[in-house]
């Protein structure tokens, strides 16, 4: 009998998704070209999406990437963090090709980041070459692998992850986590790795990882994350003299939590503490939204580069719902906060042919002048919608 309901699930799953993709994209396309591209609509309530319309836009972006991008490349961040939101879009859609194309790319990487073996050479600061395997940005994969060792349990998806994860945990060193980036690319990371393996050390140095990141980033007066100790006032101050956290660095933070307090044991003794980091990000990044319903890219200097930033939006976006949808966050206070993030999404970012626009370029600040438009496009940014996307569908089957 379970399997007969799982085929039906399955069935009804696909049968709805053609209905959708039928029925919905022209009606998805006529709101994406006709959306003001550079002032997005101050419309600050919208219904409920329907499931089909949500699956549906889902599934154009996630097309139309895949379509025009190949599996083949490199394990580094950017191209792993798609591949997080490829995962969540596979979770409720169950189409096999976004499945197929997360794990061509992990053959394609031999379940892998960086590929040194010679431990002894190992470096955790940025780098881009082989013997950065320690550096946050070469183990964001693993969240990947992990999830796909899940759905066929081969040693070899995850021997890579553990072998790097349990030769990092077991040095003195805590300051691995050193840039916000960096707790959504591996706090995750520890919470996948413990729920496959159940050694209890992933979860004692995700806390102790967690705890040095926050005495060097965390700003207890404002509840937000600043990139890193550079970026901290007063050494550093944005175009007008205040505060300069980036919108994607605390949208990586904040979406980082959510996946942690996704899968961390209920019983673990410091869940609250990240509870409670994710519930300040929750009410400081609200104060910080803009009527159109983005986040400007330095969150509180909107005239430091002012004009909409898809990133940053889509990481919140997906926290808020993942949040109300676990009941950790107050539907009332919270959802009119995410439906003004989804409505700015869903006629703004996303343009006609399923394009994730207006993504800040790969960097670490917000940048006076910088241009940031409908043809700004990333991997990541069209990772992050899809989070979010896959978030707001949950949502509208409760």
């Amino acid at each position: 009998m379970k399997a007969l309901s799982g085929i039906r699930r399955q069935k009804s799953s696909a049968q709805l998704l053609t209905a959708a993709l039928l029925a919905a994209t022209t009606l998805l396309s006529t709101s994406c070209a006709t959306a003001q591209q550079a002032s997005p609509s101050t419309t600050t309530s919208q219904p409920k999406p329907k499931p089909a319309e949500v699956l549906a836009l889902l599934t154009k972006v996630n097309d139309h990437w895949q379509a025009t991008h190949p599996a083949q490349v490199r394990s580094f961040w950017d191209h792993a963090a798609y591949q997080t939101g490829n995962m969540a879009a596979y979770a409720v859609t169950k189409n096999d090709k976004y499945r197929q194309y997360a794990e061509d790319w992990a053959v394609f990487n031999n379940w892998q980041g960086a590929t040194s073996t010679d431990k002894a050479n190992w470096k955790y600061k940025y780098g881009e070459t082989p013997e950065y395997v320690l550096f946050g940005d070469w183990q964001i994969c693993f969240q990947t692998y992990v999830d796909l060792y899940k759905l066929k349990p081969e040693p070899i998806r995850i021997a890579r992850a553990r072998e790097v994860m349990e030769y990092e945990m077991s040095t003195p060193q805590n300051d691995y986590w050193w840039w916000a980036d960096g707790l959504y690319m591996v706090m995750p990371v520890m919470t996948k790795l413990y729920g496959v393996t159940k050694n209890p050390q992933y979860l004692a140095k995700l806390h102790e990882y967690f705890g040095y990141a926050n005495s060097i980033m965390y700003d207890p007066e404002t509840g937000l994350y600043y990139r890193d100790a550079k970026y901290v006032y007063p050494q550093h101050k944005s175009a007008n003299g205040l505060k300069d956290f980036w919108a994607r660095g605390d949208g990586w933070v904040f979406a980082g939590l959510a996946r942690v307090l996704a899968e961390l044991p209920a019983a673990d003794p410091h869940r609250g503490e990240y509870l409670s980091k994710y519930q300040g990000l929750a009410a400081a990044l609200q104060k910080a939204q803009q009527p159109e319903g983005y986040w400007t890219r330095s969150l509180l200097d909107p005239a430091h580069a002012p004009g909409p930033e898809t990133s940053g939006t889509a990481f919140n976006t997906y926290a808020y719902l993942w949040g109300i949808n676990h009941g950790v966050l107050d539907k009332k206070t919270y959802l009119p906060t995410a439906m003004k993030g989804w409505q700015y999404l869903t006629t703004t970012a996303v343009q006609p042919d399923g394009t994730v626009g207006y993504v800040q370029p790969i960097g670490e600040k917000a940048i006076p002048g910088q241009v940031v438009d409908k043809n700004s496009t990333a991997n990541f940014g069209v990772g992050a919608f899809l989070l979010a996307a896959s978030e707001m569908y949950h949502f509208t089957k409760k």
